[in-house]
């Protein structure tokens, strides 16, 4: 961490452990938009890239949304080059949506930077996501209900297809990089959507200051999503010991339980053997949990009633048979071994 009390620099940043999770990359897509976070990212690599030799390929996504897009592209192209980086501009084709935009230009954004990771050979993708967000993105999922695996935030590492997501500067707040980027002349430009009311995480960043008065400051925050990370790894080690534990002779497109042993265990590990189930058999949107705790409190009432009973949920057949066999499969199929 630098020096909050000095000039900041690169040579303020341990820039190997800064980049460790990109050590072993065979080559890293940078996502730079021009602002102060990810400008910053941008020299930091370009600094370590001396030492650690690992390639950088720097991307810039057009999303079609704003006239300005065209001259903040020329900026990042114009720093890329004078950082000796190629540059590579990608642009969001087709019909924009008119709801939940940010979210899905974010989608659009990812689809679009690890395929160019794919095209180049390149096993990362680096992004310039901050303590700030980190903060921020704890209290908007706190607000819309989220469980714990939603409450551990920004992860600082994840993984798509094969490629590896990296978030290098989670730690540091975006004012540090804000400093970074004035004390070395590095121009930066100001997203307007970021203090735009219209768009929640907007909201929430206007707050921030009272929150910090209160003492939910973004490190505080930041602090509370380690914790509950490391207690969802444990929760998800006991969840996959318990969904082995439990599991019946099934065909490749059913999940079956023995519903005795699995509803012998607490409730949050019930709710993530099923969970995993319904999300392996249909990979679509995340199961919504309320709905996904009301079939567990069914589902635990019939089993100690011995009891048969049958529901659906994220487009999946779910029945607990007269033997407590419980047996997941997508709607529509034969239902085969279980009878209720």
């Amino acid at each position: 961490m630098p020096d909050s009390l000095g000039p900041v620099t690169t040579q303020s940043f341990d820039l190997p452990r800064l980049f460790r999770h990109l050590a072993q990359a065979n080559g890293v897509v940078l996502a730079v938009s021009g602002g102060p976070d990810s400008t910053a990212l941008m020299h930091l690599a370009a600094a370590w890239h001396l030492t650690s030799r690992v390639p950088l390929y720097v991307a810039t996504v057009d999303h079609g949304l704003r006239a300005e897009a065209a001259a903040e592209t020329e900026a990042v192209q114009a720093a890329a080059g004078g950082l000796g980086l190629p540059f590579h501009l990608l642009r969001w084709h087709g019909d924009k949506p008119r709801r939940a935009i940010q979210e899905k230009a974010r989608d659009a954004r990812h689809d679009l930077l690890f395929g160019l990771a794919a095209d180049v050979g390149a096993s990362h993708v680096a992004t310039a996501h901050t303590l700030d967000d980190q903060a921020e993105t704890l209290l908007f999922r706190l607000a819309r209900g989220s469980g714990l695996r939603g409450l551990c935030g920004i992860r600082p590492v994840s993984s798509r297809n094969g490629l590896m997501l990296v978030r290098p500067l989670l730690n540091l707040r975006k004012e540090t990089l804000v400093s970074l980027c004035i004390g070395n002349n590095w121009p930066f430009l100001q997203d307007p959507s970021n203090v735009d009311p219209r768009f929640a995480r907007a909201r929430w960043r206007r707050l921030t200051p009272q929150l910090a008065a209160e003492g939910l400051t973004p490190e505080r925050l930041g602090a509370l999503a380690e914790r509950l990370a490391r207690a969802e790894a444990a929760l998800e080690s006991a969840a996959d010991h318990l969904a082995r534990r439990c599991a019946a002779e099934a065909s490749p497109d059913q999940r079956r339980f023995q519903a005795a042993d699995l509803f012998a265990e607490p409730d949050e590990l019930v709710l993530r053997v099923i969970e995993d189930a319904l999300t392996t058999l249909v990979a679509s949107t995340p199961v919504r949990l309320d709905r996904l705790e009301a079939l567990v409190l069914v589902l635990r009432d019939s089993a100690a009633r011995g009891m048969p009973l049958r529901r659906t949920l994220h487009h999946c057949t779910v029945v607990l048979d007269r033997h407590l066999v419980l047996t997941i499969q997508p709607e529509g199929l034969r239902k085969r071994g279980a009878t209720a």
